[in-house]
């Protein structure tokens, strides 16, 4: 258990804040409630038993301010993050405290190592961004197969997910990145994010079982193209999904994810299934878990915890696979019942 420590939760009220908000308890942290709704602040902080509700607003520099005050660190679950993850870590750093956020916009976290590596590594701040299922998982999973090796070839990270119901959040973060981009679709090659019109391709993995063969959208980018080759030398870093998942993703008719048990978890189901290849040789990592939103709070949790107990290996803006031993931070995570993990040579 830890300290009591106070950690704001920036966007709590929203799907994956609430399953923030309950990680953080579970570890002991006392939870500070955060967001630009009073209303619906007040009513979780209600039924949380009374907790701390400061509303705040991205565009309101001196309501996050007051926000942060007197805490230990925050984590920022409200997107659009291409809107929310400056403010938020520009307060941060006025308040001298470490930032998480579950960002899994390729650009919003593009921007912040592009805009923050500096000031945060001169400030002795810690900035981990896309600490969740996308961007943070998939770099801990490369990171730790890649072991020992310098480098590789290429990194490959396919998702095998049952299903994909996206929250409202996701839906509004994948129209700024669509308006972003032009409409034009993005993949990390050549050492290099390129942006592009190519359709996509349609192909088979090999997920372990009992998944098996699956057909999968190739070059389906996601985070893992800024966080893992922030700080692996990897040219060429590529992601799939499982076809069935993308085509829910692309309905508008799509619901919202149902809470199925008690812990409010969906009743969805992934497996991440990561491939390194460098030469002749090839090693892989696989994790195996439910609910890609709720994943993400232990994550996040985790990482809060082990950057306020010393546990990192660097400051600055890092991605999970930088400033964390990756492969303890699964045994962890894999401990606490959250996710299983297999690394096989």
């Amino acid at each position: 258990m830890e300290s009591g420590q106070r950690v704001v939760v920036f966007g709590a009220y929203g799907h994956t804040g609430r399953f923030v908000v309950a990680a953080l308890r579970e570890r002991g942290f006392v939870p500070v409630l955060a967001g630009r709704d009073p209303g619906r602040l007040r009513a979780l902080a209600e039924s949380e038993g009374g907790l701390d509700a400061r509303p705040a607003s991205a565009d309101d520099a001196a309501s996050l301010d007051r926000a942060l005050a007197g805490t230990a660190a925050v984590i920022n679950c409200a997107g659009p993050f291409a809107t929310t993850a400056a403010p938020v870590i520009e307060a941060a750093l006025r308040a001298g405290i470490p930032y998480v956020d579950v960002a899994a916009e390729i650009e919003a976290n593009a921007d912040t190592f592009a805009h923050f590596t500096d000031r945060a590594r001169a400030a002795g701040a810690v900035i981990v961004p896309a600490m969740a299922f996308y961007g943070g998982l998939g770099d801990l999973l490369v990171t730790a197969a890649m072991g020992d090796w310098a480098e590789a070839d290429e990194a490959h990270i396919a998702y095998g997910l049952s299903s994909w119901h996206p929250t409202a959040g996701t839906r509004a973060a994948g129209g700024v990145s669509h308006e972003r981009r032009g409409g034009r679709r993005v993949r990390y090659t050549k050492g290099r994010l390129e942006y592009h019109d190519d359709a996509l391709p349609t192909l088979q993995w090999p997920f372990p079982e009992p998944m098996g063969s699956r057909a999968v959208i190739g070059e389906f980018t996601m985070a893992d193209a800024v966080t893992v080759p922030s700080h692996l030398a990897i040219p060429e870093v590529r992601t799939y999904m499982t076809r069935e998942a993308a085509r829910d993703l692309a309905s508008p008719d799509t619901p919202a994810p149902a809470p199925a048990d008690e812990r409010g978890r969906s009743e969805q189901t992934f497996l991440v299934d990561v491939v390194v290849r460098s030469g002749a040789g090839e090693r892989r990592a696989v994790a195996r878990g439910r609910d890609i939103y709720a994943v993400s709070a232990p994550l996040a949790v985790e990482a809060v915890h082990r950057v306020l107990t010393g546990r990192t290996r660097t400051v600055g803006v890092a991605s999970a696979g930088r400033v964390f031993d990756a492969a303890d931070f699964l045994r962890s995570l894999s401990a606490g019942g959250h996710l299983s993990v297999e690394l096989l040579p």
